[in-house]
């Protein structure tokens, strides 16, 4: 009877977390309505899942080997599984509705019609699917779920999720530093005259100090939780992958905004340019978080240096799949918005065809000036879709061979529908 009574418990607060329309009944009365019902109305955001698809009773031991006979994967069902086999959600979600947050968020209303950056960078945290990927931290859980620990103190282990609570708060760190990273993204480079009328530099200034605001908030949060796991090593890891987060922004060629553009030197061998911006970027924050959760647990250097090279590829794959996505037929890409001009496709693409760079160099000052259009165009007729394919390809299969490290587990198998679900088109 309580194992039944935890297991409806867990359902319920599933459903809670999950549903928009029960969050705000939930919070009726917090400033957190706001930040629900604002960014709903005014993002068109749809985080929502069915109700009874949570609370229909489910064998938490098969979850995950559900997704691998189905021919078709899905990225949200996959990670939805992947969830109730730790136990526990690392949406973002969850902690973006505490009361703090909350009260920053009611100025978010200020941004209406402004078209801050800051607007779309909240719409991108909160959607759900994979070329977002808000699953940084659940993968950290994953696998240390699937690596098991060794020489740990019995009162380390939290028991409901298999893993250790410094394993947890690890997972939390790296989803809150992915999270900070985005938010400081979005802030406008203002240089004079860039906006003549004064309501509108106004609105772009409150904006920017929003995001400096919200994303220092989430950073000092990192800092108290580093702080209390007491544990240098783990601290020397994630400092060095801030570093890398930091130096990502100053690689090659930018916009006035800070955008990235792609370089001659660059393309003359376009999967190594590719691979050194987004290992900076993206790769080593989650290779080394998954170092350190196994450190954590006691493993070896051996086994240490594979986690770190699972999360790494693991991500490279990821980016390689959000790089295609504007060239896939069926994809939600608008034709003529902007998209990533130094990802893999056009980067393969420049390296075959370098006269391409005579459109790209117009967006020296903005990308803005940039016909995405005609550059969408050639590239989708050119090499790059077939290279990138094959990039994506590469990484997965590295990532597949790392899990073979690790005994058969629900842990492991979720793994696997993840990569599944990525990177099926």
């Amino acid at each position: 009877m309580y194992n039944m009574t935890c297991h409806g418990l867990k359902m319920y607060t599933k459903v809670l977390l999950r549903s928009l329309d029960r969050l705000v009944s939930v919070y009726k009365g917090s400033e957190s309505v706001f930040l629900v019902s604002f960014l709903r109305k005014k993002c068109d955001i749809d985080v929502t899942r069915s109700s009874r698809e949570f609370c229909i009773e489910k064998n938490i031991n098969n979850a995950a080997g559900k997704l691998a006979h189905n021919q078709k994967p899905d990225w949200n069902k996959a990670v939805s599984e992947a969830e109730e086999i730790v136990g526990y959600s690392t949406s973002v979600l969850t902690w973006l509705l505490s009361d703090d947050i909350a009260n920053v968020a009611l100025h978010l209303r200020k941004l209406d019609g402004s078209n801050h950056p800051l607007l779309d960078t909240a719409k991108s945290l909160l959607y759900n699917g994979r070329s977002n990927m808000q699953a940084w931290g659940l993968i950290v859980l994953l696998i240390s779920k699937a690596a098991g620990q060794l020489n740990v103190e019995e009162m380390e282990e939290d028991e409901a999720a298999g893993v250790l609570h410094s394993q947890r708060a690890l997972a939390e760190v790296t989803q809150m530093i992915r999270t900070y990273h985005l938010v400081h993204k979005s802030m406008v480079n203002i240089y004079p005259g860039m906006y003549p009328e004064a309501s509108i530099l106004n609105n772009m200034i409150f904006g920017n100090k929003i995001a400096l605001l919200s994303g220092d908030y989430i950073l000092a949060n990192v800092s108290g939780i580093l702080a209390n796991m007491r544990n240098h090593e783990i601290l020397d890891l994630i400092g060095h992958s801030l570093r890398d987060l930091a130096e990502g922004e100053f690689i090659g060629r930018r916009d006035q905004q800070n955008n990235p553009l792609p370089s001659p030197q660059g393309v003359r061998d376009a999967a190594q340019d590719w691979t050194h911006r987004n290992v900076l970027s993206a790769g080593n924050l989650l290779g080394r978080a998954c170092q350190g959760t196994l450190k954590l647990a006691g493993h070896g250097r051996e086994l240490q240096e594979q986690g770190y090279n699972f999360g790494k590829h693991l991500i490279l794959a990821w980016q390689a799949c959000v790089d295609l996505e504007p060239f896939i037929p069926g994809s939600q890409y608008v034709s003529g918005s902007l998209f990533n001009l130094t990802s893999a496709p056009v980067l393969f693409h420049l390296q075959h065809d370098p006269s391409l760079f005579n459109e790209i160099d117009k967006g020296l000052n903005s990308i803005q000036n940039v016909d995405f259009e005609k550059i969408h165009s050639i590239v989708s007729k050119g090499p790059g879709i077939f290279l990138t394919k094959q990039l994506q390809k590469n990484h997965s299969q590295k990532v597949m061979e790392v899990l073979q490290v690790f005994q058969e587990s629900d842990a492991r198998t979720a793994i696997r529908n993840i990569i599944m679900a990525m990177s099926h088109y």
